[in-house]
């Protein structure tokens, strides 16, 4: 089922009602989005927006918890801090990815530019983090109920649709992160059997991330980040548990790895 399919349902009326969804990497411009559609969610009870500065003060159902991707302890803390104030979780994002850093640190044009220290910082953030928020947040899901764990990734991630090459460490730590997905979704499957472990592609989005890079890209397929985020909960909408481990584009098709 593609995300326009679901176009005028409830937002995530498939997880039911009063939920806590938690969005990791909040104070970026798809994770701010994520931030704003899930607040406006009438199904959502509770929005737990994770990031390194806090971006917005607590209001409503909204509130910020302090969250390092690089830092494992801090990511146990505000799992620690979910579960006392909210029990459970029934959707968790994380909204985070580094594919540029100013100067210091771009895609790879050639392998000539590859430097071990700028692939060590790409993976930490794009495949490292995100599976150090799954070990910590996993085990918040609730049980018995659609539940679903997802992470940004990226469409340059699959190894079978590489035809350019270039953007080494990118492109390889977000193929890690597809295999870390696929490897946590088959033990969750056997705790959870009703959860969702997923990896999301959010389109070419109109960010910092992307800025340098969108000169080449049509303006129909350049997605402000508010639409990007609203296709992408769409898809999560139409997933089932037998959709799990597997990397969806916005559209809601399955990228192949």
């Amino acid at each position: 089922m593609t995300a326009a399919a679901n176009a005028h349902a409830p937002m995530l009326a498939s997880f039911g009602k009063s939920l806590n969804v938690a969005v990791i990497g909040a104070s970026g411009g798809i994770g701010r989005a994520f931030v704003d559609a899930l607040a406006d969610s009438a199904n959502v009870h509770r929005v737990f927006a994770l990031s390194r500065n806090r971006r917005r003060p607590d209001e409503g159902k909204l509130g910020w918890l302090p969250l390092d991707l690089e830092d494992e302890e801090s990511i146990g803390r505000a799992a620690g801090a979910i579960a006392q104030t909210a029990g459970h979780l029934h959707l968790a994002v994380v909204a985070a990815g580094m594919l540029h850093d100013g100067a210091r640190l771009q895609p790879e044009k050639t392998w000539r530019s590859l430097d071990g220290s700028a692939m060590e910082r790409v993976f930490r953030i794009n495949t490292i983090g995100p599976a150090l928020v799954a070990k910590h947040f996993l085990p918040l899901l609730a049980r018995g109920r659609k539940t679903a764990f997802a992470a940004l990734s990226a469409r340059v991630g699959s190894i079978s649709d590489n035809q350019l090459g270039g953007w080494h460490a990118y492109r390889a730590s977000k193929a890690a992160l597809n295999m870390m997905l696929k490897t946590l979704s088959i033990e969750l499957s056997r705790r959870w059997p009703e959860a969702l472990c997923v990896g999301l592609h959010p389109g070419t989005v109109d960010t910092a991330l992307s800025e340098p890079f969108q000169s080449g890209v049509p303006h129909c397929k350049l997605f402000p980040p508010a639409v990007s985020a609203r296709h992408m909960l769409e898809v999560l909408e139409s997933l089932t548990p037998e959709d799990s481990g597997y990397l969806y584009s916005w559209d809601g098709n399955r990228i192949p790895f």
